[in-house]
């Protein structure tokens, strides 16, 4: 029987390893393990069945304290352990709590210090998800924090008000540590979001919903990595996490409410709805609000993508968020197939939403929003082609981020080759206006995230983006044999000797090379 470790042994270790025998039995099942029996839960329960709920839990928030014409954040990066399960504790990774971290609440314009303190006994990162800073501020793989030791990067907030997150980007250690908690949101207002008549009071008509998926053994502990699906599909629980609660259920408190979600999990692609079957009301994409509300059945988000949504209740009513099955990916032949439907094909809930007697809406939804920036496609510098491929490989070493998987290598690739540290893959001229066009030559769907910019999504396989994707992003799906456009304007930001990173935000590619490295010039 496979040693079980502590979180730290998996995290110390990068829990990249897998053994013969858990491949043979992963390809075998392409399934998901869990000592809890909490499978049956995430695949098989419903708004109606649940007997037992859990409030669900706000994360606190953080507006910094001033010093010398700065905003400062102290954040502590730290062990500790949570009870996610009656009678069982479980050893977990936090900022400034023992799992997950404080919503950083920021402004346009503000002048921020992050003082990153690490006190987890190995070394990490924090990475600013979705901000424009400079590259050395940026807590990539190259701003490695050490133990006992604090990184204080500065930077101007330049964004439009939007939810952004920060997370451990470790190198091949991004997985593990986010697993284990090392994650938390960062809330930016702006003058002209702040100016529409929009559910605003946090914690009560505008909720941040950070939605996980984790695998628990029995003792408590989290598992991870422990069969051949965990690296092929990337990282998929059976226990669905909201604010790091389980069996979460939230009491509405208006007629309407802001949803601000973010997809935080490793691997797993959420389809959110409701289970009432009517519609909810987006409001934003990654990077900002969208400049005209729509009214969708269901939103998809794959993993580091986030969303806003309205949704409206009666008095005296109750419902659920639920996740529909999302079958965009997987479609590949054999094992590939067969793992991508054990992968995002169930129906499960996310939140359960109660209402008593609410305070109604006195407000009509504006008819527009904001004014999201865009860049004309015909006037770009240049474009630029990313293909993200994978597959088994023969004989390559371990410099590149592979990962061994009996005997043979695992490959995650961009444009053929897996991440290197001492190569930088691409040099943006300062100023450039380009277009990236990302082509998956997968059977498995990838996000792709690009550090430093927002983009606005062109197209897919030459098909205008709907109207739903056209707010600022930073993230974006590309499905099995799809090619996405995005356009995007590298601005303020030069610097020859600290690059920014691009990747698949899918952690455990990312963690075996499906991820490259360009500098701004």
């Amino acid at each position: 029987m496979m040693r079980r470790g502590t979180v730290a042994d998996v995290i110390r270790s990068g829990a990249m390893s897998i053994s013969r025998r858990s491949f043979l039995t992963g390809a075998a099942t392409a399934g998901l393990s869990s000592g809890l029996g909490a499978l049956a839960y995430v695949n098989t329960v419903r708004a109606d069945t649940v007997l037992s709920r859990n409030s669900l839990a706000i994360p606190a928030l953080m507006d910094g304290r001033a010093e010398a014409g700065q905003t400062i954040f102290d954040l502590a990066l730290q062990a500790g352990s949570r009870q996610f399960f009656p009678g069982l504790m479980t050893p977990t990774l936090g900022i400034n709590g023992d799992f997950l971290g404080p919503t950083v609440r920021c402004r346009a314009g503000q002048n921020v210090t992050m003082k990153v303190t690490n006190k987890l006994g190995f070394a990490s990162t924090l990475h600013w998800h979705g901000l424009h800073v400079p590259a050395k501020a940026d807590g990539g793989p190259h701003q490695v924090i050490a133990s006992n030791a604090v990184w204080s990067p500065s930077f101007k907030i330049q964004q439009k008000g939007g939810l952004f997150w920060y997370h451990s980007h470790m190198m091949h250690r991004t997985g593990s540590q986010v697993n284990a908690g090392l994650a938390g949101l960062i809330l930016v207002e702006d003058e002209e979001s702040s100016a529409l008549d929009l559910p605003h009071e946090y914690g009560v008509d505008d909720i941040p919903l950070v939605i996980q998926d984790r695998r628990f053994r029995d003792d408590g502990s989290f598992d991870y990595m422990t069969a051949m699906p965990d690296m092929m599909m990337g990282f998929k629980g059976d226990v669905i996490l909201v604010n790091g609660t389980v069996s979460p259920e939230l009491t509405l408190q208006r007629q309407r409410t802001r949803l601000r979600l973010l997809n935080g999990s490793n691997a797993r692609i959420y389809n959110i709805a409701r289970s009432d079957g009517r519609s909810v009301v987006q409001i934003a994409t990654d990077g900002s609000l969208l400049e005209r509300a729509v009214e969708r059945r269901s939103v998809r988000l794959g993993p580091g993508e986030r969303a806003e949504i309205l949704v409206d209740a009666m008095p005296d009513s109750s419902f659920a968020l639920i996740s529909l099955p999302d079958d965009a990916g997987g479609r590949g032949p054999g094992m590939m197939g067969m793992m991508g439907a054990a992968g995002n094909d169930a129906q499960f809930t996310i939140l359960m939403l109660r209402a008593g007697k609410l305070d109604t809406v006195k407000t009509p939804l504006p008819d527009r929003l904001v004014d999201v920036p865009s860049w004309n496609a015909a006037k770009a510098q240049r474009t630029r082609r990313f293909v993200l491929g994978m597959g088994m490989m023969g004989g390559m070493g371990m410099r590149g981020g592979m990962g061994r998987m009996g005997g043979g290598m695992m490959g995650m690739t961009i444009n053929g080759r897996s991440m290197d540290m001492e190569r930088i893959d691409e040099r943006v001229p300062l100023g450039a206006t380009e277009i990236w066009s990302i082509s998956n030559a997968t059977p498995l769907s990838h996000p792709f995230h690009i550090h430093d910019i927002q983009f606005r999504v062109l197209e897919r396989d030459g098909v205008p983006a709907p109207p739903y994707e056209r707010g600022l992003k930073d993230t974006v799906m590309v499905d099995p044999g799809e090619t996405v456009r995005v356009i995007t304007r590298f601005e303020d930001f030069a610097d020859p000797s600290h690059p920014y990173m691009y990747h698949c935000h899918i952690l455990e590619h990312e963690d075996a090379g499906m991820m490259g490295q360009f500098v701004v010039v």
